[in-house]
């Protein structure tokens, strides 16, 4: 008779990489070992961090948390870092400095549990700053069932803080491409998408922290990246999906436009740059909303500039958000 006892492994490997992510951290953690769904573990990866993150990890004695400590590699390398030691069934990818709403594990591993032909379970994601007050913009994607189609003109998944995926879509389609800085959570959720159906829980249960000028500097790289990721997309999607490539082109560089836009410090010029390019690749993209909202934006910070640009856009998201409340607080109170 063996005297070796079996343990059941987690339900859910939820994934945290973090470099010099300290200043929010802890609270992210908390997010997690305070759901409402227990049954799984935490692994931290440190990427190479110069804050103090292992002396941190040191003093957690935490059963649930696993903490791994590699050299800078990105955050692509991190997560496969991560994933090489997860052993639940579903894995949870949570940025360091990102909430969840303490519903989010019970609601995703549900859905999962309910739907065995679906491989990523994703929600609502609404936005706050630096210091944790919304800026009250939720990102109201639904798609379900075949996304591809939609991914592949935009990251429906929104933040690498969303999904919860099936852990035989990795055995299946690969890791992460160590060779993308940006977006190489995107090309992943399509190569995923090719395979597997998606899920939408429609409720904002993921706070994404929106850090001003943190691409700033980088458009250039940026747009080099969207390029090699389309191709090796489109390299490996079906035949009836080949019509897409140019419009796939020309969301990208709607993106790119975008972000520009609001970390240049009110410099409008690359906007309008990457926004000709978009309508070069696909010019039914002129009506687009994307592309309409955009323009106005351009406007709006050439008259507001960007502090100014940026003020009026949380005013207008909170506004939209208490309109919507409206009609549940009159209900409360004619029944009072």
């Amino acid at each position: 008779m063996s005297n070796v006892s079996s343990v059941t492994p987690p339900k859910v490997s939820v994934v945290i990489a973090a470099y010099n992510a300290m200043r929010y951290l802890p609270q992210t953690l908390n997010t997690v070992l305070d759901q409402t769904f227990q049954d799984f573990e935490v692994i931290i990866v440190d990427d190479g961090s110069r804050d103090q993150i292992k002396s941190w990890a040191a003093t957690l004695n935490h059963p649930k948390v696993k903490f791994f400590s590699q050299a800078n590699a990105g955050s692509a390398a991190a997560r496969n870092t991560a994933l090489s030691h997860a052993v639940g069934e579903y894995i949870a990818f949570l940025d360091a400095d990102d909430l969840w709403d303490l519903r989010k594990l019970e609601t995703h591993v549900q859905a999962l549990d309910n739907n065995p032909e679906v491989g990523l379970v994703y929600s609502w994601v609404a936005t706050m700053d630096e210091n944790d007050r919304p800026q009250g913009k939720v990102c109201e994607n639904s798609e379900s069932g075949d996304v591809l189609p939609r991914l592949i003109e935009h990251d429906i998944i929104e933040c690498g803080s969303n999904p919860v995926i099936r852990r035989e879509c990795f055995d299946r389609v690969g890791v992460f491409d160590t060779s993308f800085p940006y977006a190489q959570t995107w090309e992943m959720w399509l190569r995923i998408a090719m395979a597997y159906g998606f899920y939408c829980v429609p409720e904002p249960l993921v706070k994404y922290r929106f850090h001003p000028g943190n691409t700033s500097k980088k458009w250039q790289k940026m747009e080099a990246n969207y390029h090699a990721i389309i191709e090796k997309v489109f390299a490996i999607a079906p035949p009836h999906y080949q019509s897409l490539k140019a419009r796939s082109y020309g969301f990208a560089y709607l993106r790119i436009a975008w972000k520009t836009l609001q970390n240049l410090n009110g410099d409008c010029g690359p906007a309008k740059q990457f926004r000709q390019q978009a309508l070069s690749y696909c010019p039914e993209l002129r009506s687009s909303s994307q592309c309409v909202r955009l323009s106005i934006a351009i406007v709006m910070v050439q008259l507001l500039g960007l502090d100014g640009y940026s003020q009026l856009r949380t005013n207008l998201h909170q506004l939209k958000n208490r309109l919507m409340q409206l009609p549940k607080l009159l209900s409360v109170s004619a029944s009072s």
